[in-house]
């Protein structure tokens, strides 16, 4: 396999907690956000979007890191990141999905580059939109946490995609300068995964493209 990944990506970093979790060995391949390497003609022929992470797994070539990790699942099943029970698989999409559609879109960094860009945004605005939307994102997670059975992560006494999603998720907010010691649960969580060595393999700082 070959991931094309970006070290301070959160939807690559997502990918990686899964690969690492299931042991799979992958080729990295970095594509820097920075440069602007996603926008060129050589890349956009394998991600037309120009994103990161793009998975290529024999003839099989994926973009978004949701069907990423969901096609890891289920041709390597072990471990299993989303559950097969009905009740507890919905937890986990619930809490997933809460951060990949109503955090992350609006917070990455060509959402962020058009404000500061053609929007002509100022930076302090720049910044009081990004942490408005992770407070806002986050507290609903926090209340999901509390609403479920107690555990050591967000569902269950095994990580699952919904620990795969809050990692990078806290990660980038914590790089932002956010200020997260309200959301308690999110934190024991995030702190509980990132004493595991599949987080911290796929953390940004251990990536080879790693910038600081």
């Amino acid at each position: 396999m070959k991931l094309y990944s970006f070290f301070n990506s959160s939807t690559s970093f997502r990918v990686r907690i899964a690969l690492a979790l299931k042991g799979l060995p992958y080729e990295y391949a970095a594509v820097n956000l920075r440069a602007g390497e996603q926008g060129a003609d050589e890349y956009r022929a394998l991600s037309p979007a120009a994103i990161v992470p793009t998975l290529i797994d024999g003839e099989v070539k994926l973009t978004q890191s949701l069907a990423i990790i969901d096609y890891l699942d289920a041709r390597y099943p072990e471990p299993r990141l989303v559950p097969q029970d009905r009740l507890t698989r919905a937890r986990v999409l619930e809490i997933a999905q809460t951060i990949a559609c109503d955090i992350h879109p609006i917070n990455n960094i060509r959402v962020l580059k058009y404000l500061s860009g053609p929007l002509n945004v100022s930076e302090a605005d720049k910044s009081a939109w990004y942490a408005h939307w992770v407070e806002e994102g986050l507290n609903a997670v926090e209340q999901l946490l509390a609403a479920g059975p107690k555990s050591s992560y967000c569902v269950g006494e095994t990580p699952t995609l919904a620990d795969c999603c809050l990692v990078p998720q806290v990660a980038n907010a914590q790089r932002m300068g956010c200020d997260l010691s309200r959301f308690e649960k999110v934190m024991a969580v995030y702190e509980t995964c990132m004493a595991q060595p599949a987080f911290n393999a796929a953390a940004p700082r251990n990536q080879p493209d790693y910038l600081g």
